[in-house]
């Protein structure tokens, strides 16, 4: 997303001039005398957003150079709670605002914008003080809008010289300590935004479209959905034991799965002891349905005499297993049945990005248990970007030294500064890195659970990370005496002036430059290691993720218009442009290469490098290269690549035409995973409510419900089903040329999440649906038919009601089986929030995945009841609410109904 700076800002320092009467001190200590521990404990930040449709406020959004001329104000308040004055000295209040500032008001203070979205606030010479007890209120003004409360970053911090501490009210993640929650118009992005905010009384209309199933319906239920299932009327009894006689699963994977019949209590031996599980391989003698003879498939048949498995191969064999699994319910029985099976699509994938803030080794290993125990393949690896380099790499020593740490350190020596709201420590989520033998654990703990790990080390954009490591390299050989090694591996033009601005409000180290030698370099060194670890770790590195995304500035985007533009238009942010440049336009030999033919325009660089990059990967025996879309767009057809295969992960949003855009993607040559922001990037709120995480420039929300509805070999289908981002309905059409997606994948954006515990309730229960959607065609998604043309409200092509029907069966599923399974397994998943209403003065509550536990409280949470629908409370006054998990331990948000 565009989160981008404007030039007034880029010189970094501002300081602007209102209306309010300046703070008189009394007596007082010299700020200078106490220590930013101090200051830190006496300073109180409290942060308001007063208005997200500002031109109703007399703000000229499009002279301030706004994106699309969209901007908001909101006040920081700074409150003094000590009994002793604050006086000017030389101390800097720094944080994070991910909304580019556009204006910040006040005669005493200087704001400074110092790299990415780490500002800085200090007191000028007109600064008077601030007197004890008393208050100063800053006001501001940012580009877009600013709807969820994650949209301000914790962990405010004061620096006095190099001391530095945060601010008490702003550590951690209690965000509801210094941001006030934004309410009525202020959680619409426009005057016609048409989301519906939850609240109890929405959200029970929401979660009326499923109500609970009997446990008889659920019987021998299995997730993700299997081709065919056919249940006998005998059941079996497992709590003696299983054993497991499959000699084409590694001892690795036999391992894996006894795991999971350890934790529902179940043993496991490799002899003929309790229920015998017999696998076979077919052969030419052996038959599969076509349907089922590919990658992944098989036969499962279980009676009394056991469980017999014909696999296609020894991942079908595997995932037979743990079908059984899934049908299996708490107690260890599980019903006779024959089960067909094979996989929708060959790529059932996540992406995690532990770049943004890093996700230690024990969350990815459980993040990986979770993939194959639903049958996802794919763990797409985001390991560096900007804001971190994840993985040491031998003989580079500074990309983990100094490129997976952050800090304060202003001369970016030691570490890379706070972003996303790390603090000025580097002991919290900004930093951290997989050693080289964490990461080859990593790929052998996939293996065995036949998942694909997929890195991707991105560039040539989002490498700040790399850029400022290998510079600190450069400057430490440099001081060693050996200026040869020191430009080895440095991967900027210290000739190259560009002026720019990235997605994430970085400069020109944002990009490394693809037109130097020392960056070819460095990426075959990067490369060599990466396939090194793979091969000890016994997995082929197949598949090389080379990221290619946003290498642009933004200020140069559609968004803005020059100063001097002769079309200009009153939707447009207004700015000079004239000294603004694409991304190494300044770059003298990144011109070399344009004046020499060899590249067209410093805009195809990007495009030109990849290919270059994809030669490496093919001499390395790489198969397949993968990219983001737009870091291909320059290139006429994956034959221009050297590795046989070429996959995009296809991100166009389908409201703004992307179910016509991807397929030109396939008719040039390219494999197509879908992506989709709008329906499958888990960092995007789960619901309309300002209490919820996530970014949302491509959707207001993204429940388990949405992610179950998504019909991915139809994407104009989607059109009937859900909305854009404004709450509208919008059209779009199935067009010529679309032979369907290799695969589907999810996203994990790692921004707003800073801990293990975010990441899993932001993917968990979403994952599910995923994996739903990766591995079975539901009855309700239609065939593709060139020409079509679907628009909510006007056209009713879809059977809706089999698709609730559906959903009501999938979403009793993990209300009532699944939910309680992965708290056995740790995960800390999203619980679904209640939803209510009172009718005739008794409450009525209901939850979006029945089976979950809903709790009430009539005297303010002093005390808790289980809801129940045949015994409805009656209620006079205010009702609190919380869902809570199967095992007790852990409860969702409480929900307040008056």
């Amino acid at each position: 997303m565009t989160t981008s700076t404007m030039k007034v800002l880029t010189a970094l320092a501002v300081g602007i001039a209102i209306n309010s009467a300046a703070v008189q001190a009394s007596e007082a200590t010299q700020l200078g005398a106490s220590s930013a521990q101090d200051l830190a404990q006496r300073l109180d930040v409290q942060y308001t957003i007063t208005a997200n449709q500002p031109q109703a406020h007399d703000i000229d959004c499009q002279k301030l150079g706004a994106d699309y001329a969209a901007c908001f104000t909101a006040t920081i308040l700074l409150t003094n709670t000590s009994d002793e004055a604050i006086e000017a000295s030389d101390w800097g209040l720094y944080f994070s605002s991910i909304r580019r500032l556009l204006q910040m008001d006040h005669p005493g203070l200087a704001l400074t914008r110092i790299t990415g979205d780490l500002h800085r606030l200090e007191p000028n010479d007109a600064f008077t003080g601030l007197g004890a007890g008393e208050s100063l209120e800053i006001p501001i003004v940012g580009e877009y809008w600013q709807l969820f409360m994650t949209d301000v970053m914790p962990n405010w911090y004061l620096a006095v010289g190099d001391e530095t501490a945060v601010i008490d009210n702003t550590r951690d993640e209690v965000l509801t300590n210094f941001v006030d929650e934004p309410e009525g118009e202020l959680l619409m992005r426009t005057p016609e935004d048409r989301n519906v905010v939850m609240t109890a009384e929405t959200r029970f209309e929401r979660n009326a479209a499923a109500t609970a199933l009997a446990a008889d319906a659920l019987r021998g239920a299995i997730l993700p959905t299997p081709r065919s299932s056919r249940l006998g009327e005998t059941t079996l009894d497992l709590s003696e034991g299983v054993s497991l006689v499959m000699p084409m699963l590694s001892e690795a994977s036999l391992t894996a799965l006894g795991e999971r019949f350890e934790r529902l209590d179940i043993p496991v031996s490799q002899g003929e002891n309790g229920l015998v599980i017999r696998a076979r391989l077919v052969s030419d003698s052996d038959a599969l349905d076509d349907a089922l003879a590919r990658e992944g498939g098989y036969r499962l048949q279980l009676d009394e005499s056991g469980a017999d498995i014909l696999a296609f191969d020894a991942a079908g064999a595997f995932y037979a297993v743990q079908s059984l699994i899934a049908a299996t319910d708490e107690t260890g029985l599980v019903p006779a049945m024959d089960v067909d099976d094979a996989p929708r699509y060959d790529y059932r994938g996540f992406m995690l990005d532990v770049a943004r803030n890093f996700k230690d080794k024990a969350s990815v290993l459980r993040l990986l248990d979770q993939m194959a125990a639903y049958k996802l393949n794919r763990f797409h690896f985001h390991l560096t970007d900007d804001e971190g380099w994840r993985l040491e790499i031998p003989g580079l020593a500074e990309l983990t030294e100094v490129g997976s740490k952050r800090c304060h350190d202003l001369t970016e020596t030691r570490c890379l500064l706070p972003q996303l709201g790390s603090g000025p420590a580097a002991d919290t989520s900004g930093s951290g890195f997989y050693t080289r033998e964490d990461y080859i654990d990593i790929v052998r703990y996939a293996e065995a659970r036949h998942i694909q790990v997929v890195p991707e080390i991105d560039m040539p954009a989002h490498a700040r990370a790399a850029v400022v490591a290998m510079e600190a390299r450069h400057h430490r050989l440099l001081e060693e005496g050996d200026s040869v090694a020191a430009n080895e591996y440095r991967l900027i033009d210290p000739e190259d002036t560009s002026n720019t601005l990235s997605v994430q409000l970085y400069d020109r180290r944002s990009y490394l430059n693809p037109c130097l030698e020392s960056t070819h370099r460095f990426v075959d060194k990067v490369m060599g290691e990466v396939v090194s670890m793979h091969q000890e770790a016994g997995q082929e590195l197949a598949n090389w993720h080379f990221g290619g995304d946003e290498a642009k500035n933004i200020l140069l985007g559609n968004g803005f218009q020059d100063i001097d533009a002769e079309e200009a238009v009153d939707w447009r942010g207004t700015i000079d442009q004239r000294d603004q440049h694409h991304p190494w336009e300044a770059s003298p030999i990144c011109q070399q290469k344009i004046a020499s033919g060899e590249v067209a325009s410093v805009e195809e660089l990007p495009s030109r490098f990849a290919i270059q990059v994809s030669q490496l990967a093919d001499t390395y025996g790489i198969a397949r290269m993968s990219a983001w879309q737009d870091g291909l767009k320059h290139v006429e057809s994956a034959a221009e690549f050297a590795t046989p295969q070429v996959a995009v992960n296809f991100w166009d949003p389908l409201f703004w035409g992307g179910s016509q855009s991807v397929a030109e993607w396939q008719s040039r040559g390219y494999e197509v995973i879908l992506s989709s922001p709008d329906y499958l990037y888990f960092d995007m709120p789960y619901e309309v409510n300002p209490h919820e995480r996530g970014y949302y420039w491509a959707t207001r929300f993204t429940d388990t419900r949405k992610v179950f509805s998504f019909a991915p070999d139809n994407l104009a289908q989607n059109a009937e089903t859900s909305v854009d981002r404004d709450g509208d309905t919008f059209r779009a059409e199935s067009v010529e040329g679309w032979q369907g997606a290799r695969g589907i994948s999810a996203q994990a954006w790692g921004e707003t999440v800073r801990s293990e515990a975010q990441m899993e309730y932001m993917t968990f229960p979403r994952l599910l649906a995923l994996a739903e959607r990766a591995w079975h065609r539901a009855e309700w998604e239609l065939d593709y038919r060139p020409g079509q043309a679907f628009a909510g409200g006007e056209t009713s092509f879809v059977d809706h009601e089999t698709l609730t029907e559906d959903w009501q069966r999938f979403a009793n599923l993990l209300g009532q089986h699944v939910l309680p399974r992965l708290d056995r397994d740790g995960i800390a998943y999203r619980l679904p929030l209640p939803g209510a209403r009172i009718e005739a003065g008794r409450l009525e509550a209901n939850v979006a995945l029945p089976g979950v536990t809903i709790e009430y409280s009539l005297d303010d949470g002093a005390s808790w009841l289980v809801y129940q629908d045949n015994a409805q409370p009656e209620v006079e006054n205010t009702v609190l609410l919380r869902s809570i998990s199967a095992n007790g331990q852990r409860q969702s948000r409480v929900v307040t109904l008056n």
